[in-house]
């Protein structure tokens, strides 16, 4: 188990690609659609938006094309009060996009983000200003996925003389690893880090069904100092040092489960920089990941600030509230 790493000043800094995504409006499959919706999509800017939502400095660090789709995400993420200052605009790359098809059996994803400008990151953006004075670095693994640089990155950003905690979300996409083995690429990288987040269902599909639950994944993953298991709709157990706490998830009327996983890190997050009990940070992500199953597109409102205050201690209740409320 790793040696917690103290959280200094500054932002959460969240780095990874982020696309222009099409879904048919109203929700169809793709076969049947006259009209597309453009959005935005994006696990690592999703956790910097909801950070941000909770009143957490966040600074969202990637790449775009010098495209419309490009200077949109950027607008936008910025709008969500995210710091874009260390976003960078590639002349010779694409903005990243992706095609939602929602159908009976969930919503399938295409993805057309080969070459772009985002996979043409390499380690070099570790040196950027924008990212040394991060308090906390939230990475995920899709990044490693999308080019032998991005790899390189992600290896880079978890060596053990890094200057920062790191909170990895193992977030597995098996269209992004054709050819290739995630389970050998994915563990070590998610040992490695500070904190990790990642769901059963995608430990089992990645590591085998032998993991059957919560403790099994921590015998795999003794690394982290908290590690996440996520188990749907049925609870989070979060392994923090010595200590055990599973919160159950709450019931939600799910319109789309994407985002949810993004949300819910994101929640969380917030939860452990604002130094709450890691049962009450486990359910701020629980409150977090409602917002994004309510809605259609990867990012929703929060809960009235009244009930997300709920949660919080005396000190930490007038601090939230004169954040949000």
């Amino acid at each position: 188990m790793s040696t917690p790493r103290p959280l200094c000043p500054g932002p959460v800094v969240c780095l990874g690609e982020t696309m222009a995504a099409l879904a048919p409006e109203p929700l169809s499959p793709l076969d049947d659609a006259d009209l597309l919706r453009v959005d935005i999509a994006g696990a690592e800017s999703n956790v910097a938006l909801y950070l941000a939502d909770h009143g957490i400095p966040a600074r969202w660090v990637s790449a775009v094309g010098d495209d419309p789709f490009g200077r949109r995400i950027r607008e936008r993420i910025a709008h969500g009060g995210v710091d874009v200052s260390g976003v960078r605009t590639d002349p010779e790359r694409p903005t990243g996009l992706l095609l939602k098809d929602p159908g009976a059996h969930g919503t399938r994803v295409h993805y057309h983000r080969r070459g772009s400008a985002a996979s043409a990151l390499t380690p070099d953006v570790l040196d950027d200003p924008a990212v040394t004075g991060a308090a906390l670095l939230h990475l995920s693994g899709i990044t490693p996925a999308l080019s032998p640089g991005c790899h390189d990155l992600v290896e880079r950003a978890l060596r053990p003389d890094r200057p920062w905690p790191v909170s990895f979300d193992v977030n597995h996409r098996p269209a992004l690893w054709t050819g290739r083995s995630a389970a050998d690429v994915l563990r070590p990288l998610a040992d490695r880090a500070d904190i990790v987040l990642v769901g059963l269902d995608e430990a089992q599909a990645l590591w085998g069904d032998g993991l059957t639950d919560a403790r099994a994944v921590r015998d795999l993953l003794p690394g982290p100092h908290v590690l996440v298991v996520k188990d749907g709709a049925h609870a989070a157990t979060a392994f923090a040092g010595p200590e055990v706490h599973r919160v159950p998830a709450l019931t939600v009327d799910v319109m789309e489960p994407v985002g949810a996983g993004d949300a819910f890190a994101a929640g969380f997050l917030a939860g452990l920089l604002r130094e709450m009990p890691v049962e009450r940070a486990l359910r701020l992500g629980h409150l977090t990941a409602a917002s994004a199953l309510r809605v259609a597109a990867d990012r929703g409102p929060l809960p009235d600030p009244a009930v997300v205050a709920s949660l919080l201690d005396a000190e930490q209740e007038a601090w939230y509230v004169a954040r949000i409320g």
